[in-house]
Parts: C-alpha cells; sequence; structure tokens
C-alpha cells in the first residue's frame, strides 16, 4: 500500500528545515485567506494540509522502520512499518473526504 514509495527520497533533505515547510504552508494559506474561505474551501486547504504532512510522516516511519531493522530491532521495525501503512490508509481517507467535498 506504498504508493508514495516513489518519492520517498525526494523529501528527507527537506526534514531538518520542517519550520520552514510550515511557514511555506501559512504564507501560502495566507496569501489565498484575504477574502473570506467559504467552509468548503477551507476543507480542501486543510486536506491536502494533511495528506502532506502524513506522507512525511509515513516516509519517516519507513526510514527509522529499515534502520531499525538493520540494528536489530525487529519488533520496533514491524511496529513502523504498521504505522506507516496505517498513516497511508489515513492519507486514503483524507483523499475521499476531499473528493466529497460540495
Amino acid at each position: 500500500m506504498s504508493h508514495h514509495h516513489d518519492h520517498d527520497h525526494g523529501h528527507d533533505h527537506h526534514h531538518h528545515d520542517h519550520d520552514h515547510h510550515h511557514d511555506h504552508d501559512h504564507d501560502h494559506t495566507h496569501t489565498h485567506s484575504h477574502g473570506a474561505l467559504s467552509f468548503p474551501e477551507k476543507l480542501v486547504k486543510l486536506l491536502d494540509h494533511w495528506i502532506q504532512h502524513n506522507d512525511h510522516h509515513a516516509e519517516d516511519y519507513r526510514k527509522w522502520a529499515a534502520q531499525s531493522r538493520e540494528n536489530g530491532q525487529d519488533a520496533v521495525a514491524e511496529l513502523l512499518d504498521t504505522a506507516a501503512e496505517l498513516t497511508d490508509t489515513i492519507t486514503q481517507r483524507f483523499h475521499e473526504a476531499g473528493g466529497k467535498v460540495k
């Protein structure tokens, strides 16, 4: 269920400037929110934001699962992989929710 795998390494180096990622998101939202956003627009923005975040988190979990496995922490690796899959499932729900916004 890891359809995001192809861009795994792409985001890794962003991780240290996680705050910049946040600032970027804020600027992004603010440029659009001078006029009041309708409720559906707010929902869609929020869902997009969560989807992005979840993708970053799932990548992290997978990265640490791999490192845990290399360091003999198999049980931990197993759980982190499961967490990544669950996160993908949540992301999927956000995608579905976005598709149902009227």
